[in-house]
């Protein structure tokens, strides 16, 4: 694959109409991506669902790689913007080593972001399918490594340090990892197989109601999860102390 060449923008007069036409551009190449795969979607297709000519994508993105990493950089920046706001008091929490109920507090506001995006979103159904795309591995690596730079490391990474201190365990420790991938694994089911899902629950879709049901559920069973890991902890914590007397009263 040629390394994409970066995009170009029109000069001050036209730039607020040629950044409209550049987003209109991206808009349609996320949908045809997420439908077709990077493969199938054409530069012209793309091209004529923006309603413009192949040349204008051209001008803008280069070729079909440029348009790509653009399509995974946009959703990147747009998701990061409204996860910021919860990453960034999640860790001023942990670094006020803050007591469990505001650290289960801290992740519980990163869930309703999820949730947020997930089921209110307007642009989730096309995004979804380029992540689920994306996350096949067939795609360009490029859409991984800008989503996994600017949006996953950042939230994994206060993620895993929350349920590391909540349940007493290393950042580093695969339990503490799975614990993290099943907590948010109570949300991805209704993302990577919505039909499976709906089927399930003899739903024929979720609309804001049903939305704040399954919120509301995954909250209280995350909750619960959080709260048994930190009595767990307290478990260990007090075998731990009391381990040496005992030993001692025996000698």
């Amino acid at each position: 694959m040629h390394e994409a060449k970066p995009s170009r923008r029109p000069a001050q007069g036209g730039y607020a109409r040629g950044e409209e036409t550049r987003l209109r551009i991206i808009g349609a190449a996320i949908e045809l991506f997420g439908e077709r795969g990077f493969e199938a979607a054409s530069t012209r297709d793309i091209a004529a669902r923006a309603g413009v000519n192949a040349p204008a994508l051209q001008y803008y993105f280069a070729n079909k790689e440029g348009v790509y990493r653009a399509c995974a950089e946009h959703i990147a920046n747009m998701v990061w913007q409204r996860f910021e706001p919860v990453v960034q008091s999640a860790t001023e929490t942990l670094a006020a080593n803050a007591d469990i109920p505001a650290l289960i507090e801290a992740f519980i506001a990163i869930q309703r972001v999820l949730a947020e995006r997930m089921f209110l979103s307007p642009t989730t159904a096309s995004q979804r399918l380029f992540f689920v795309r994306e996350q096949t591995g067939q795609e360009p690596a490029v859409a991984s490594e800008i989503l996994q730079t600017r949006m996953r490391a950042p939230l994994n990474r206060v993620g895993i340090e929350l349920v590391a201190r909540i349940g007493g365990t290393r950042p580093d420790d695969p339990v503490t990892r799975i614990r993290l991938l099943t907590l948010h694994g109570q949300m991805m089911v209704f993302n990577v197989a919505p039909r499976s899902a709906l089927v399930l629950l003899e739903w024929t879709q979720i609309d804001a109601e049903k939305a704040a049901l399954v919120q509301k559920t995954i909250e209280t069973q995350t909750r619960a999860l959080l709260n048994l890991w930190n009595q767990e902890r307290m478990q260990r914590d007090v075998a731990g102390k009391t381990a040496p007397r005992a030993k001692r009263t025996r000698d």
